[in-house]
């Protein structure tokens, strides 16, 4: 009996045992399930946080890239005011590299005479003042070489990770303001061409009229005498004829007969002419071509133009200096230039060249170069000059779409 009840004790206990060992299984089972969907989670949220990584990793792969290619300068500034991004342009325009740039201050590109309101808080953070109403500003920024660079900045301020930054985009106003300053110059050329056009013809009649009579006098006995009196008057007046002509040449929409001719060959054939001239002032010339193709000019305009430039360049220069006249072809078209030896263009004249009427030769029209403006506009080049202690250099392009290759 008792071996009976110790077989039924001994069951009972493994039926027991057995019964916590499933219970426990079945719960190791069910944390195991769990431990499993939090490792799945997990793994959705890392593979989540990846892409997440990923995209702002593009994202400013992306911004990068972009603004390193974009034409104006993008720079971002930290509350400190110091940069922390300098693109491409930024380093074209103000001339420091992105290694020195990049943890220097802002102020390195403001003028000194436009620090006093940038020294504390926003005022430093914010180049110029700009973006406080959402409008650019026009301003002046200061490049490497100390020189001073019209701009138009916009600035935009942001907050990242609770830091507060600033991205200026800088714009170089260098060629629009010389664009503006070459427009108006032309609009006041042809002004005075239509003014001169309008009564060129009224004033041409009587004056023709009173040279003739003033010839026919010179020829009678009673006034022989004064012989010397009306060949000065004729002299003036057709020194006044030509001031008329030059007048009519500054119509920039005038009719003109343009062909297809070789720049070179107008230069050549004026070289006589040139060296006379130089040989008079005790000076020299030097006349350096180089392969061109033909462009579409008006020969008796283009003639005018280099005579022009050519006999500006021999005043401006004292004896025994040398005037160099070049022709050469670049990608964008043919370029003449003419430089001189001289002693430069002082700015408040360099502002006024090509001015109706200015000049700075005791016995000057102030048209000649006015003259030169019109044929170029006519021609759709344009002039450059560029001057210093060493002489000038006026350098005329005549673009691409104007010119053929020759065979």
């Amino acid at each position: 009996m008792d071996n009976e009840n110790s077989a039924k004790e001994l069951l009972a206990g493994n039926e027991f045992e057995n019964s916590w060992l499933l219970s426990e299984l079945r719960s190791a089972e069910a944390k195991n399930k769990q431990m499993d969907a939090s490792l799945i989670e997990y793994q959705n949220r890392l593979e989540d946080s990846s892409r997440l990584l990923e995209s702002l990793r593009y994202s400013e792969e992306h911004f990068r890239s972009v603004a390193q290619s974009a034409v104006d300068a993008i720079i971002t500034i930290d509350k400190a005011g110091k940069i922390i991004f300098w693109n491409n342009s930024a380093e074209s325009i103000f001339g420091y590299s992105q290694e020195e740039a990049e943890g220097s201050d802002i102020t390195i590109i403001i003028p000194e005479r436009l620090r006093a309101g940038h020294l504390g808080g926003v005022e430093k953070m914010v180049p110029w003042g700009a973006g406080r109403n959402g409008s650019p500003l026009e301003s002046y920024a200061l490049g490497r070489d100390g020189n001073e660079i019209p701009v138009e900045v916009s600035v935009s301020r942001w907050i990242s990770q609770g830091n507060v930054y600033f991205t200026g985009i800088i714009r170089e106003l260098t060629n629009r303001i010389r664009l503006q300053g070459e427009m108006a110059r032309l609009d006041r050329l042809d002004l005075v061409g239509q003014l001169a056009a309008g009564i060129g013809h009224e004033i041409r009649n009587p004056m023709t009229a009173v040279r003739g009579f003033l010839q026919l006098l010179a020829k009678k006995d009673e006034c022989v005498k004064f012989g010397d009196y009306f060949d000065l008057m004729v002299s003036e007046l057709d020194r006044a004829n030509t001031i008329i002509t030059e007048f009519l040449s500054m119509v920039r929409n005038k009719q003109t007969d343009m062909q297809m001719k070789n720049i070179n060959a107008v230069v050549m054939a004026l070289q006589p002419l040139i060296l006379a001239d130089a040989i008079h002032g005790n000076k020299n010339v030097s006349v350096e071509v180089e392969e061109v193709p033909d462009i579409l000019l008006n020969e008796k305009e283009i003639r005018q133009l280099i005579l022009n430039l050519v006999r500006n360049g021999l005043d401006a220069m004292p004896t025994e200096r040398t005037l160099t006249i070049k022709t050469c072809a670049d990608g964008e078209g043919v370029l003449l230039s003419v430089q001189d030896q001289g002693y430069g263009i002082q700015p408040d004249v360099l502002e006024k060249i090509g001015t109706p009427f200015f000049t700075t030769k005791d016995n000057g029209t102030g048209i000649g170069l006015a003259v030169c403006y019109g044929i170029a506009a006519r021609h759709n080049a344009s002039i450059d000059i560029d001057t210093g202690s060493w002489g000038t250099l006026f350098t005329v392009r005549f673009k691409q779409g104007y010119t053929e290759v020759t065979g």
